[in-house]
């Protein structure tokens, strides 16, 4: 009897496993089969590995200007000049000197945007926790406040689009190739004329609209400025290698590699099956199908390289600085003067937007699904907007107040990169507080 119980029991046990077994394979056979719904899904309108922000985690399949090879040295320069406040050398007034960078209207912290509606370079003062506490100092004209007309862009993976800005109007090739009319001498469009992509052009341009100096005695008096330049630049003659174009040239190919790689939706990309939730696998369902999303968010960024008028509100409000003129408000059409082009703005990358509370070209959405809700309505918010000017992807999608959950969840989480201080420098060779370093923004941040 003793045997025979042993032997039922261990019968007993070897179904329960054979069920459970058979339990969890149906379970993976779902999962996998709905890994391969968003696969095809994906496969319909481009492919996996197009979408892929590093193929091969390679740096070297990022896209580059051919006029600007995008090489180590360079990275590693340009990753600390693009932080460095010793390079506001060139303030309207004498408060300003030190205290801006690039990265005061473009912080890792805030998705590589300004944390503020409009980005304030020289006159600014404080910083938050993560840009958003910078206001404008009190002892400064408002003539010589360097503050954005429409809201800045990031620099996250800009690699991907040839022209800059939300006009486009940086770049000398490529989508630029017919606008050369408009490269007015004597402004920062002039500086289309040398021939590079626009992530080079507009670091060159914006050195200087950002009032920035590239001090060849200063760098040279720094070893490890020095040092940098020389391996980065090792064939340009000495009398031109420590100056604002080659500094220029290396801030942008640290730009360049600044790519949102680790998001959640790259992750699944690269083969993690998993990376994605049930939600955001239905919200990427969504993006490149019923939502339309990616008829204009295509390409790795998800930013696309053409413009569209949604309608959407200009920089506005009490607390807006300066006067935003036409030329900014038509977008496209204020650089090309093509009336095809009015109101239209360059479309933006999709990844990291949950880090900042104003979206839209003139920061007139506080979230995510904001946005979506707007262009799930299809209804224009600005009224200066013709209804002819509006582009034809923008129309009422039809999705429910589910699929808005869904879709909001795959690019508020799914397409978040929560890794970006990996692009920020630990220190500046000039022991500068970064990314500003005004006495308000050393106090927050806690910065001698």
């Amino acid at each position: 009897m003793k045997n025979y119980r042993i032997r039922a029991v261990a019968l007993l046990s070897v179904l329960l496993v054979a069920a459970s077994c058979g339990k969890d394979n149906d379970l993976y056979v779902a999962l996998e089969t709905e890994q391969d719904d968003l696969k095809d899904q994906i496969n319909d309108v481009s492919s996996l590995v197009a979408l892929q922000l590093l193929k091969d985690n390679s740096l070297a399949t990022i896209p580059q200007d051919p006029k600007n090879p995008i090489t180590q040295a360079k990275i590693d320069l340009g990753k600390l000049l693009f932080h460095e406040t010793g390079l506001a050398l060139n303030p309207k007034q004498e408060e300003g000197m030190k205290t801006y960078s690039c990265a005061s209207c473009h912080q890792a912290k805030a998705g590589f945007q300004s944390g503020i509606k409009q980005g304030i370079g020289e006159g600014g003062s404080g910083f938050g926790l993560f840009g958003e506490g910078r206001v404008i100092a009190d002892n400064y004209e408002a003539t010589n406040i360097d503050v954005q007309p429409i809201r800045s862009p990031t620099i996250l993976n800009s690699a991907f689009q040839d022209v800059m800005l939300w006009n486009g109007q940086f770049g000398g090739t490529k989508t630029n190739a017919g606008t050369e009319s408009e490269w007015t001498i004597d402004t920062p469009k002039e500086t289309n004329a040398l021939g590079f992509e626009g992530i080079e052009t507009q670091a060159i341009a914006g050195s200087d609209v950002h009032r920035l100096k590239f001090d060849p005695e200063m760098i040279q008096a720094n070893e490890t400025y020095k040092s940098l330049f020389d391996e980065a630049y090792p064939n340009i003659p000495v009398e031109e290698r420590y100056t604002k174009l080659y500094g220029a040239l290396a801030i942008a190919a640290y730009e360049r590699i600044v790519v949102a790689s680790e998001a959640p939706f790259q992750k699944w990309l690269q083969g993690e099956n998993y990376a994605l939730n049930e939600s955001e696998r239905q919200g990427a369902m969504l993006f490149f199908g019923k939502g339309q999303c990616y008829t204009c968010h295509s390409g790795p960024g998800l930013n696309g390289m053409e413009f569209h008028a949604l309608g959407m509100n200009d920089l506005s409000g009490s607390d807006v600085h300066g006067i935003i003129d036409e030329a900014t408000k038509k977008g496209r059409g204020g650089f090309t003067k093509n009336p095809d082009d009015d109101y239209a703005f360059k479309t933006p990358t999709l990844y990291n937007l949950k880090d900042v509370n104003f979206l839209g070209h003139g920061g007139s959405f506080s979230s995510v699904k904001e946005i979506i809700v707007y262009k799930n309505a299809g209804i224009a918010e600005n009224s200066e907007v013709p209804q002819n000017k509006l582009s034809d992807q923008f129309k009422p999608l039809g999705l429910s107040e589910a699929e808005i959950d869904q879709l909001t969840d795959f690019v508020e989480n799914g397409l978040y990169d929560d890794n970006l201080e990996r692009y920020v420098p630990d220190a500046l060779p000039t022991g500068q507080c970064f990314p500003d370093a005004d006495p308000q923004a050393r106090e927050d941040m806690g910065c001698n």
